[in-house]
């Protein structure tokens, strides 16, 4: 009896087999692949993204549905996908094959207007298994507005973004570096105007770029800025009145401390030098004496106040902290070296951001890329200015901009505009090695605002190991000084000075 029930059983599988493969095959294969395209079809459905244009009052979308090709075999009552992406001279390969069992089916998917323009603030559309899901950028962090369908309004205007693309292209053909960022923020709101990278990608064929070109490197990865972290030393200290513009100290070229020599950056000796000269020159034992008049703890409080060590809350996916331990060792030579920005990283965002506090009055912004979000019935939510700390006063400020337009008058002249007020400072740093200490190459980074005195924007440029070229003054002040007349022109901003 156990024996007839056996095979009594197998018969029955054997049948529900066949019936399978051979009767129903066709119906199930079709079934399989109705899903699939249900499934993409769901996923497909999917918030647009608009870019503004601010001489234009208009927004332009930069997202849309496209039909896009797949490859999938059938074979046996299986539906199986073999290429999700593949390349137009793959599709013709398979077309030309002429395969029952290999096929081409199409599916409704994201396609980004303008290529790889925006494409590391964006991010794409990529795969969880079978499922579209948003990845990096704002893709990964309004993924969920995106799948109720919500449009997206940015920040970010096309034509000042295209303008840092094109400076961003001119300076990786002229310096060969590895990498480079730029970005221009609104300081009164903290609005992001411009967020350019290079290397980037395209995000229609993310698939052929390697997974470091998807990295948003002003937002996702921090550097040590050299001395452009001068003045958020000196703004801390002129904030408690330690120093004034025109208190001096002397400058003795070398410093021995804790066993290890610290020099300026020429290995000179200045004599006798004012706060503003400091900055103006670019001097590292200056920028420790200022340090020193703070005090360890007040310095240690400014440089958190001012937003390094911990996420500004852009909107963006996968923004880094920086790193800023080293000043909670409390050991004297960490002090010393992070006055002129060594020893500790932050983010290329943090940076400008506090340029943006120093600019605006005191005030440090939340920086924000989405304007407005725009539900299904056509109601808006905007994003409003939200200030998120004071890490200085406005007296503070007021001085801080007065010095820093001294920096580009009398430190580097090519950063200048006629007829207006330009604030600004360079920082060229010796780059972390992964082995401990340093190597031999070099970040260059900068940051401007104009006008100086009622700022409208604020630029940051960075450079990673740029070839044949010792300082950032001379790798990137021609560049500010472009951008910056650029600007000026775009708002239709009056000259400052007659």
């Amino acid at each position: 009896m156990l024996i007839v029930i056996l095979f009594g059983a197998a018969g029955l599988i054997f049948y529900r087999l066949f019936s399978l493969t051979y009767f129903q095959h066709d119906a199930l294969t079709k079934i399989a692949e109705g899903q699939y395209q249900n499934q993409q079809e769901s996923s497909a459905r999917r918030g647009s993204i608009f870019i503004q244009d601010l001489s234009s009052g208009e927004k332009q979308l930069i997202t849309l549905q496209k039909s896009f090709p797949y490859i999938y075999s059938k074979t046996d009552a299986r539906f199986k996908i073999i290429d999700k992406n593949p390349s137009s001279e793959e599709v013709e390969r398979i077309r030309q094959l002429n395969d029952k069992e290999i096929n081409i089916g199409y599916e409704d998917r994201r396609y980004y207007t303008e290529a790889s323009f925006l494409s590391q603030v964006l991010g794409f559309l990529g795969f969880e298994g079978d499922r579209r899901v948003g990845q990096y950028g704002l893709e990964a962090y309004y993924n969920e507005v995106f799948q109720n369908e919500e449009d997206l309004v940015l920040t970010v205007d096309k034509n000042i973004q295209l303008f840092a693309e094109q400076e961003l292209s001119y300076l990786m053909d002229k310096w060969t570096p590895s990498s480079g960022t730029i970005i221009v923020q609104d300081p009164q709101t903290g609005a992001i105007l411009a967020m350019a990278g290079s290397p980037s990608f395209d995000p229609n064929n993310y698939s052929r770029y390697p997974l470091e070109n998807f990295v948003n490197k002003a937002v996702q990865e921090a550097f040590e800025p050299g001395s452009s972290f001068k003045p958020i030393t000196m703004s801390g200290a002129i904030d408690q009145k330690k120093v004034t513009p025109e208190t001096t100290y002397f400058d003795t070229g070398e410093v021995d401390l804790a066993g290890y020599k610290i020099k300026n950056f020429n290995e000179k000796s200045f004599g006798t030098q004012t706060m503003k000269e400091v900055l103006e020159k670019s001097l590292n034992l200056g920028a420790m004496f200022v340090q020193k008049q703070l005090g360890d703890e007040n310095f240690l409080n400014y440089v958190i106040n001012f937003g390094f060590g911990q996420q500004s809350g852009i909107d963006l996916a996968g923004e880094a902290t920086g790193d800023i331990s080293n000043l909670y060792s409390k050991r004297k030579i960490n002090f010393a070296t992070a006055s002129f920005g060594q020893g500790i990283s932050v983010t290329p965002l943090q940076l400008v951001n506090a340029y943006s506090a120093i600019a605006n009055g005191g005030k440090l912004m939340r920086p924000y890329v989405v304007k407005e979000i725009i539900g299904t019935n056509g109601e808006k939510r905007e994003t409003g200015p939200e200030i998120i700390g004071t890490p200085i006063s406005e007296k503070t400020s007021a001085q801080m901009k007065a010095m820093l337009v001294g920096v580009v008058e009398n430190g580097f002249d090519k950063a200048a505009v006629n007829g207006y007020d330009v604030a600004g400072k360079t920082g060229t740093a010796q780059m972390a090695s992964p082995q401990g200490g340093y190597s031999e190459d070099f970040v260059h980074d900068i940051v401007g605002f104009a006008p100086a005195f009622s700022p409208r924007f604020v630029i940051l440029i960075k450079l990673e190991k740029p070839q044949g070229i010792k300082f950032a003054s001379d790798s990137l002040s021609a560049s500010l000084g472009k951008m910056t007349r650029f600007l000026l022109n775009y708002f239709q901003i009056p000259p400052s000075r007659y």
